[in-house]
């Protein structure tokens, strides 16, 4: 019983501890984001990142290690919001329904993200490139659309093929029709809807087999 309470108290403290230290970090990257939006790459110094934060550069580097590290987290932190985003879109029974109803949260996702957007897609940071291991992190972000892909093949809705194949094709589509509405040649989803629902087509079983 005696023993208890320590372990009841630190524990307790390495949560709240814990909870600090992941609010400070959401909160560098927001403003690291909001600057990076705003007011360009030039912008992402330590000292101004700390003096918007309200913390010491000190604080930056012990949590991302360099200015690299903080592209990176910025990267990653991009792609977890995206995955959020997908992983709250309600399930479906039928699958081909699940998957249909995943494309306009995607598509809400990356315009809802701007700053977030720049870095994962166009490159907002020049020189930066991500790691082997951010790559496949932010790729596996998106792991929920082959999920439901393989579910769609199991029910006998998608020809028979890797899952991955077939999301890798879904998020081109997507990503090329999202690019030309950010730069102001789509005025709404309606070419969203109509590559993505077009290229789930092409894998689609014909109905006579």
């Amino acid at each position: 019983m005696t023993s208890s309470a320590p372990r009841g108290l630190q524990g307790a403290y390495l949560l709240g501890e814990r909870t600090s230290h992941d609010e400070l970090r959401t909160r560098l990257l927001d403003v690291a984001g909001e600057l990076l939006l705003t007011q360009g790459p030039d912008s992402l110094s330590m000292r101004r990142i700390a003096t918007e934060a309200g913390c010491s550069t000190t604080v930056i580097y012990t949590m991302f290690g360099s200015k690299e590290g903080l592209a990176e987290a910025l990267y990653l932190e991009g792609f977890e919001r995206f995955r959020r985003r997908l992983e709250a879109v309600p399930q479906r029974k039928d699958p081909l329904e699940y998957l249909t109803a995943l494309g306009p949260a995607y598509r809400e996702a990356c315009l809802s993200e701007p700053a977030y957007y720049s870095l994962m897609f166009e490159k907002a940071i020049p020189g930066f490139e991500p790691s082997e291991r951010a790559r496949t992190l932010a790729r596996a972000a998106l792991n929920i659309i082959d999920r439901v892909i393989a579910d769609c093949i199991s029910a006998g809705y998608i020809i028979p093929t890797q899952p991955r194949k077939i999301a890798d094709a879904l998020w081109a589509a997507a990503q090329g029709a999202i690019s030309l509405e950010r730069a102001g040649h789509l005025r709404d989803s309606r070419t969203y809807d109509a590559v993505t629902t077009a290229t789930v087509c092409c894998f689609l079983v014909p109905k006579d087999s």
